[in-house]
Parts: structure tokens; C-alpha cells; sequence
């Protein structure tokens, strides 16, 4: 569920909001924009006490949520989130960012050919994996540490 507080909420009407998201056992996700705090109500059935938060003065809206990536999605949190990897990357913004690189790392030599021929294509990040937890245990699973 998320709470959509008023324009210019005072910070006291934040924190016992805060306050009574806790005392009903949730976890609150605060998110403060520019112009409004928006709150996330983390937990099961948090939906079954909307009625507890509709009524408050600094509340505006109450948006029940029943994805279970409530954190990320849009009605959370408008904006995109950007997140800065090195000096140059920016994934979540503008910018198209190519990640490549194989499912599992064999050998150096392979790697740094797998490299090149992602930056030639444009790529601008490499990625590899060096175990595969998830896969059958009749698959290959990676060469592991050496």
C-alpha cells in the first residue's frame, strides 16, 4: 500500500504516520520528492488497514499495491531511479547501456575475446558469472574458484 501524503506535510504528521505504519507491524519505505512524501507500506495485508490511514489529516491518497515489487514500481516512486557505475555509466537514465559477456566465465583468454567484441558492438559493460547456483546439478555449473 502506499500513502500519498499531502503537499507540504508537516514533519511531525510524517513521523507518526511512520510511527503507526510500525505499531501496526509494517515496514514504512519513505520516498521525499520535491513537493510530497510518499510512503510505502511494507508487509503482508497491509491493504486490510487502509481505512486507518485514509482518515488522517496529512494523508491524500492511499494506493493499494498487489504486486509484490511494490518498492519499485511506479507508484511508488515516479521518478527513475539512476544508478552510477564508474565514471561514464549510467544505467536507468537516457542513456542505452549494453551489458555482455558470457553466462559462465571458462578461461581468461575467452573472456577478454568475449570483451572485445562486446565493445566493438557497442557494449559498454562486461559481465560474467563464475558459479551457477541455479542450474541442474546434471548442467554445467561453472569452473568455480581456482
Amino acid at each position: 500500500m502506499i500513502l500519498t501524503l499531502k503537499t507540504g506535510a508537516a514533519k511531525k504528521d510524517v513521523e507518526k504516520i511512520i510511527a503507526k505504519i510500525k505499531d501496526l507491524g509494517f515496514k514504512p519505505q519513505v520516498s521525499t520528492g520535491a513537493e510530497r512524501v510518499v510512503i510505502g507500506v511494507i508487509g503482508e495485508n497491509a491493504i486490510l488497514h487502509k481505512d486507518k490511514f485514509e482518515t488522517l489529516d496529512a494523508v491524500e491518497m492511499v494506493t493499494p499495491i498487489s504486486k509484490p515489487y511494490k518498492v519499485v514500481s511506479r507508484e511508488f516512486k515516479k521518478e527513475p531511479t539512476i544508478v552510477q557505475i564508474g565514471k561514464n555509466v549510467k544505467i536507468g537514465g537516457k542513456q542505452v547501456v549494453i551489458v555482455g559477456g558470457p553466462c559462465s566465465v571458462d578461461t581468461r583468454q575467452n573472456l577478454l575475446e568475449n570483451a572485445r567484441d562486446i565493445k566493438k558492438s557497442g557494449g559498454t559493460m562486461l559481465r560474467g558469472g563464475a558459479f551457477k547456483p541455479r542450474t541442474s546439478p546434471y548442467a554445467f555449473q561453472g569452473l568455480g574458484e581456482k
